[in-house]
Parts: C-alpha cells; structure tokens; sequence
C-alpha cells in the first residue's frame, strides 16, 4: 500500500513513516498543503493522511481541491481539531474519515487499510442539477453564474430533492430528511417552502426543475 502523508509537525510526520513502513507501507511525507496538493495530484496513492493545520494551504483547501480535480483517493484527516463541525466541514469537503491527536497507530493502521480496501469511486462534492448547483460546503446555491440566496430551511430541503433528484419524494419523507422524523406540526409546510424554492431557483429562470408528483410528492428533475 502506497500512502501520503501531510503533516507540518516533522517528528511526528517521521513517527508515522515509521510505524507504517513497520506494516509494510511505503510511505511519502510532505510537510506543507502546497506540496501535499502537488504530490497528491502528480502520483498515484491507496490513501491520503492529511492534516488540518497546514503551512501555506490548510488541509481543508487540499482536500476540497483534490476533489474538484477529480482526484478520489480516500483522505484521512489526522488533526488536534475535534469539535463536531471541524469534522463535518472535512467531510462536506469530501474526506473519507477523521482521526484526532493523540492517536493510536494501531487504529491507524486499520483504518487505513480499510479505506485502502474500499478504494477511491468517484463521488460529487457539489450537487449538480443541469446549471443548478448546491455546495454543501461553502452553503452556497447558484443557477450558472448566479448565486441565490436561500434561508437554512430552504438549503436544506434543496439538497433533500438534489440528493434525491430524478426520484420521487413523498411530504413525509421529505419531513422526516429536513425538518425532524417527530416533526408533529402541519405537513403542508413542506408545500410552502417548496414554493419558497420555485419562486428563488425556478421561476426567475424560465425553469420548473421542481415538479409535484399529483397524490405522491415531488421530484427534481435530474436535468435541471
């Protein structure tokens, strides 16, 4: 198994060299995002360990970039960051797991190989939809070039259809992605906020990418 590690702090970068080539891995190691993100680019890796913190691009810009580029080799976080929305950040971003330090390179190691054995399928970050585009990440929504501006509710329940888009949804399940599976006011808010969304993505575009599905529910047109 070939890896590449991106880590700023030398010592430990040479600890986990070591612990790994112990296991039989070869081992890169680069010290800063701009050689991490060339190095990832340029070679062939099972597995990408990659920290946060990094000089001149954080690991955050390395691993959002790497996807953009097409690039899906399995990324592994490996941070002293651990509250809840720095690990959802390196996951909307497109990382594969997250470890904190201090750490154990025995969990390392397996966790690695698991996701050398799951291997790299090609997956978005940004969900697309004809010219429609949502960014989990970056929370943003845009038709083409335009950036819409929706509430949090709206950008939720936008991603629900675009995670979903080409199916048909029900109000229900819909209630229980968006809102809360013991939602108990009335249903029909699901219609409001959809014609919220078809006033801000449809209707200033000649489009009508949100289609209700008579008696059923509603779908995204895959095609935008």
């Amino acid at each position: 198994m070939k890896v590449l590690v991106v880590e700023d702090e030398v010592r430990l970068a040479e600890t986990v060299q070591r612990a790994l080539a112990a296991e039989g891995m070869s081992v890169d190691i680069v010290h800063n995002g701009v050689d991490g993100l060339w190095a990832a680019s340029e070679n062939p890796y099972d597995v990408i360990v990659l920290d946060i913190m990094l000089p001149q691009l954080s690991g955050y810009r390395v691993v959002e970039e790497l996807r953009r580029r097409g690039v899906w080799t399995p990324v592994l976080m490996l941070t002293a960051k651990d509250g809840e929305y720095d690990q959802a950040d390196a996951f909307d971003l497109g990382a594969d797991d997250y470890l904190t330090k201090p750490f154990s390179f025995i969990v390392l190691v397996a966790r690695l190989r698991a996701l050398a054995r799951r291997g790299a399928p090609e997956r978005p970050v940004v969900f697309v939809a004809g010219d429609l585009t949502l960014d989990p990440a970056r929370h943003r929504v845009a038709r083409g070039e335009v950036e819409i501006s929706v509430t949090p509710r709206e950008f939720g329940l936008l991603e629900f259809l675009m995670r979903h888009r080409g199916d048909v949804v029900s109000k229900t399940e819909i209630l229980a992605g968006v809102w809360d599976s013991a939602y108990e006011g009335d249903p029909n808010v699901v219609e409001v906020y959809v014609g919220y969304l078809r006033r801000k993505i449809d209707l200033p575009f000649g489009r009508q990418a949100i289609e209700t599905v008579r008696g059923t529910g509603y779908r995204l047109a895959a095609d935008g």
